[in-house]
This record gives C-alpha cells, structure tokens and sequence, in this order.
C-alpha cells in the first residue's frame, strides 16, 4: 500500500510549548498565506508533556497578550520562594539565588497549557493531528529535509503486517521544524546527517521524575515554590528537587537527577522515594493520596552544548535543541521564545524562496541577537560547575553570579553523560528503604498512575544495537544499572536456562528516554512506537 501524502507550507513535529508558539507565530505574521500543520506522537495534545511546572510569562506575554482575558490556565501566582539545603536530618534554609526567585510567575500544568495553547493554534487556522507520530524524515534529491512520514500502523511483533495494517502518511512541506522535545528520535538523525553537533559540547542530560499528590489541607500553602539539594544524594552527584503548591490542595513534587552521576548503583526513582521520608518533607505528603506519576529527560547543557540550530529544509527548537535554562529550572519560556523566533525567520524566508529548499540562515541571527541568548550565556557556567561537587558549584555559583554577573571571561564545557558511569567494583549497592504504599512506592503502581499504554503486538521501540552487549558488558562490568535507571521497569535480568538475559517490558514505557542516553555503551536506540502509545498525562 503506497503513502497518502499531504503537503503544507510549514510542518512541526511536536505539539509542545515551542511548537505550537512557532505556530501561532506564523499565523500571526502570515495569516492564511500559509498552511501549518502539527503533527505528536500522544493520544492528546498534552499527553506526553510533563513539566514542574512553574512558568515565567515572559513569552507568553509577547506572543498572546491577552491571555488573561482569553481564560489562559495560568492562575496560582508564587507568593513564596524557599530554598534548602538538606542533610540527612536537617534542613537548612539558604539564600534564594537570583535566578531562581519566582516574582510574578505561576504555578502551572504545562500539559492543560499546551492544550489551551493547541485551541489558540486550531482557531487561528492551524491544523493538529494527535495520535501520529513521526517516524521517519524524507529528503529531496538535493539532500534537504522535504518532510516526515509518520509510523506504519497494524505492524505486528515479528515485523510482519496485521489485518489492521496501514501505511504511514507522507506530511511534506517547504520548511520542516522539529520540536520534539528532549533527546529527539528523528533529531538524532538530523545530527548525523547533517553535522550539527560539530564544534559543540556534549549535551548533558537530567531525568525529571514527578508525582502530584493531594494533601491534607493543613499543610497547603498555594502559591508556595520549595526547592531543595543535598541529601539524598552524595556530594558528587548534581540533583534536587521541587514542591510547587498548585491549587485544590494538589502539589507537584519533583526530583532531577543528572545523568552524569558516576554510581552505577545509583536509582533516581529510588532516591525521590527516601527524599520523602525527610524530616522536613514527610509532613506535606502524611495523610495526603499520590494521583500522578511521571518521568522525562532534561537538556541541561545550555549554551555551549546548543547544536546548528538550521539545515537545509528545516530547524531546530525548543528543549530538541537544548535550550533550557539549568540555574532558573525553567524551559517553557525559552522554548516557546525558540519557537517564535525560528517563526519570524521563516515567516520572511518563505515569501522569498520559490522551490529551492529554505534554510533559515536569520534565525541563528534572531536568536543571537534576543534576550534568549543573553539570558542562557549569563547562566552557561552554572550547570558545569557542579562537576567538582555540590560545595564547590555552590561557591563557583555564587561567584559568577554576585561577582561576575554571568559574564565571566571563560567558559566551562560538559563531558557525556554516558561516559561518567563507573565499574560497580569502585562502588558499593545502596540499600533503599523498602516501598510502604502511603508515602513510598514501587516502579509499576507509579507507571500504572501515568496512564501509559502501548499496542502490545507491536515492534519493540527500545532497539538493541547488538543484543549481546546486556549480560556481556553491562552485567558484568556495572551491575546492569538499566534497571536502575529506568523510572519505569522497563528493564530488567531475568535467567533463562540458567544464563542472564535482559528482557525489556516495552508496555512499560513513559519515553523518558533516559536509556538512550545513559547506557554506558550507547547500544539503546529509542525510536519512536506507534502513534498514540505512551503515557497520558491529564493534568500533570
């Protein structure tokens, strides 16, 4: 069966915060001259988005001003900020660094957001097509992007066509613009192809694991932004977590873990769950019910890891190109202010290029010449500091904020996440508190509450380069710290005739995509299942 194939002026792959700004960007500055569409891999708008989340308007106010009179879910307003440092016992409360502080910005569901978001896009003329995702990038006979063909469905286990199988669709456009989010499946390819990672550093990466509880009113403060380090984790290891009180007694509890860590015994799931048997966290979460549960990987690298931003046919935005910003924990605004500029380039470049592949040359230029690129080259040394350890990066911190103001005369640069994992024999197994089901849990009750789900008679998603590397390398050498690092159980050594072997529980699957990034060996390729499948997220 041949591909239906559509064609647009403009097609985005990811109806995330930087993809719907860049599209309601081109509306505003083309109107109907051009046709947008979007097309994500989740059921809904917003299923597979999971964020903190506490947003900075300030890109929002530029693109929707009126999004307050236009009923925008952006209510609870910070009223406090607090900032602790936090030993096995104690708690203590430190300064709130400047990048941090939460003055006029509000606690959200990025999710409801990007819904909102996605209503705004639809009534502007935008078309969005949930449930499909991009599998695949189609290029022209000259070499530039020319679109992306979404996943076969009804294709069963062994590879074969089931009776409800159907061809992918071809969505063609003259400019291509890949928001996939972090660690983008396609935008893997596109750094091969077309060298987009050369003269850069490494991108380094956190995984971002969250539950949204529901309290016992005593113990609500809306508006309250807690933000901790320290214990649990050692010294050397780069993390902490959030509490943002939401609304209707609802708080969003968060720990980042960078996957830098050296420890291949090291459980980042594990490590948020004892998080919460401290003194000065156990009391919001007694008496309270767990309702969500989710997990995602961060681009932490900044602005020394930003890859090319543009090829020929298309670009580059949002966290797929890495533009969070580590010190404020924040990556809404950035995003969709990535999105709106890489909108302005094109808007002009489309009503200049007749049917030569457009390469958006001014969008570097918008970018460099933004507050984005001030606000991420002021904070560029914060995360690489912390490689020599907690105290250390808080004093370097300290320096290049009070004293040097963010524009210190040099740069640090960041290593491969991958490469930082150690052999077991240079460390020792952690024993975790064992899950009581009240205020700690277990992998599969988490991922039960994400909602997530796959097509089970389907190709596995998570492909081994070479299916011997699990029991021959990883096992052996670190103790197969994949089944420690997935928030998830997806994976797992099981013996079989009385020799290990990895089975992996695809089913299991929030594409966090932590393992693509982490395997010590880079032999996990995450590719994108079929269209739909995954976590649903509601209103986390």
């Amino acid at each position: 069966m041949e591909r239906e194939q559509m064609a647009y002026d403009v097609v985005i792959v990811g109806a995330g915060p930087s993809g719907l700004a860049c599209a309601i960007r081109l509306k505003q500055l083309a109107g109907d001259d051009l046709s947008v569409c979007i097309i994500e891999k989740g059921a809904e708008v917003g299923a597979h988005i999971l964020s903190g989340a506490v947003l900075e308007p300030r890109s929002l106010n530029e693109l929707l001003p009126d999004w307050k009179s236009m009923g925008a879910p952006v209510e609870t307003e910070v009223t406090d900020d607090q900032f602790l440092l936090l030993t096995e016992k104690g708690a203590r409360r430190l300064p709130t660094p400047p990048p941090m502080h939460n003055h006029g910005n509000y606690i959200i569901s990025l999710g409801v957001l990007c819904r909102w978001l996605a209503e705004q896009a639809e009534a502007m003329g935008v078309e969005i097509y949930p449930g499909f995702a991009a599998a695949e990038v189609l290029y022209d006979e000259r070499g530039a992007v020319r679109g992306v063909a979404t996943g076969d469905m009804g294709v069963g286990r062994d590879g074969k066509p089931t009776d409800a199988y159907q061809p992918g669709m071809e969505l063609v456009g003259r400019l291509t613009l890949f928001a996939e989010g972090c660690r983008g499946s396609l935008t893997k390819t596109l750094f091969e192809r077309f060298n987009l990672r050369d003269g850069v550093d490494p991108q380094t990466y956190g995984i971002g694991i969250k539950e949204l509880w529901e309290v016992d009113p005593a113990q609500f403060k809306k508006g309250l932004a807690v933000h901790s380090i320290g214990w649990p984790l050692d010294p050397k290891t780069y993390g902490g977590s959030w509490l943002y009180h939401w609304k209707d007694n609802q708080v969003s509890f968060g720990f980042v873990v960078g996957l830098d860590y050296a420890n291949p015994y090291l459980s980042p799931f594990d490590e948020m769950q004892r998080l919460k048997l401290h003194p000065a966290m156990r009391p919001v979460f007694e008496g309270g019910r767990r309702i969500g549960y989710g997990a995602r990987a961060l681009s932490e690298g900044g602005l020394q890891s930003l890859p090319k931003l543009v090829f020929p046919g298309g670009a580059l935005i949002g966290d797929t190109a890495g533009f969070l910003n580590v010190p404020k924990i924040k990556g809404t605004h950035t995003a969709m202010k990535s999105g709106m500029l890489c909108a302005e380039a094109a808007a002009e470049a489309l009503k200049a290029t007749g049917d030569q592949p457009v390469t958006l040359d001014s969008y570097p230029a918008l970018f460099r010449s933004s507050w984005l690129y001030e606000e991420l080259h002021g904070v560029r040394n914060i995360r690489p500091s912390f490689r020599r350890g907690l105290y250390a990066g808080l004093a370097f911190s300290a320096m290049d904020t009070y004293v040097f103001r963010g524009k210190a005369p040099w740069t640090l640069h960041h290593h491969t996440d991958h490469g930082a994992t150690e052999p077991k024999s240079k460390h020792h197994p952690i024993d975790y508190p064992k899950p009581d089901g009240k205020l700690t849990f277990d992998r599969l009750s988490s991922v039960f509450l994400s909602g997530t789900n796959h097509e089970e008679d389907q190709p596995c998603h998570l492909r081994l380069k070479d299916p011997t590397v699990p029991t021959r390398i990883n096992l052996p050498t670190y103790d197969a710290p994949e089944q420690r690092y997935c928030p998830a159980a997806v994976y797992e050594i099981v013996q079989e005739n009385g020799e290990p072997r990895l089975q992996i529980n695809a089913q299991n699957c929030v594409h966090c995509k932590t393992c693509d990034i982490k395997d010590m060996t880079q032999n996990i390729n995450w590719v994108t299942p079929q269209g739909g499948g995954g976590p649903v997220y509601g209103t986390m």
